[in-house]
């Protein structure tokens, strides 16, 4: 891999899908997920509602067997949930009677914290409903000599290639934008710096915008309106989800 496209020199990094996360995340001190639409949105309800939620690969036929030896509960594909069950979307947590352990499969940001939960760093998710949270959870625990990356998780083409989300990148912007609030005077790189931009940029019109992007609109046509409204509910959290031992677990910000 190229060494300029790692952002060596910067203290805080940014960078999309599976291939920037192993690129700029594993080997942060930090790594910070982001999939606004939904898995970390999910994850933040999840971790409100005190539920632990592992990640999972997508797809995989392993994971049904992988919760039940985790003695979890295993959330369903979003168009096949029944009464009861839990899936990608986090109208489904609040509909639901919390498990206490729950497999939450993705095909883009539970996949890459699957992956990430293998290194040595500390990965975090982050959604706009805790951005501030997790920024103050990075300035108490972390020093500005730290690395942290932020990884906004995008979506999949047909073709199963990146397709670069909105959303992400603005909720990317936000938990950035948070950090540097808090005095963070690390170095910032002018990938992270667009991010920032970015989300400046809309954070006074966010409902809107997050459900007139490709993302919003595209899960508003299959009928869940819902799922985008909560997904847009900035900083109505305070749960910090930290990944340990392949389990997401909630801490507070002090």
């Amino acid at each position: 891999m190229n060494r300029e496209h790692l952002q060596l020199e910067y203290g805080l990094r940014f960078e999309r899908g599976l291939p920037g996360a192993k690129a700029v995340g594993a080997a942060a001190d930090v790594a910070v997920v982001v999939d606004v639409l939904s898995f970390t949105t999910t994850l933040t309800m999840a971790v409100d509602a005190g539920i632990d939620v592992l990640p999972y690969r997508w797809n995989d036929d392993s994971a049904e067997r992988y919760a039940s030896e985790s003695d979890a509960v295993l959330a369903v594909r979003r168009s096949r949930v029944a009464h009861g069950q839990i899936s990608l979307s986090p109208n489904t947590i609040r509909r639901t009677t919390a498990p206490r352990r729950l497999v939450l499969p993705s095909p883009n940001g539970s996949s890459i914290c699957f992956e990430l939960g293998a290194g040595s760093g500390v990965c975090v998710g982050a959604s706009l409903r805790n951005a501030t949270a997790v920024a103050g959870w990075i300035a108490r625990h972390y020093t500005p000599r730290s690395v942290v990356s932020v990884i906004a998780a995008g979506e999949k083409w047909p073709g199963g290639e990146l397709r670069p989300a909105i959303e992400d990148l603005w909720g990317a912007g936000a938990v950035m934008c948070a950090l540097t609030a808090t005095g963070w005077d690390a170095e910032v790189s002018p990938e992270a710096l667009m991010a920032i931009t970015a989300w400046r940029a809309v954070a006074d019109t966010l409902p809107q915008s997050l459900a007139e992007s490709a993302s919003g609109r595209e899960l508003r046509a299959s009928g869940y309106p819902e799922d985008v409204a909560i997904a847009a509910e900035v900083d109505r959290s305070t749960a910090v989800p930290v990944l340990e031992s392949r389990v997401f677990r909630g801490r507070a910000v002090g």
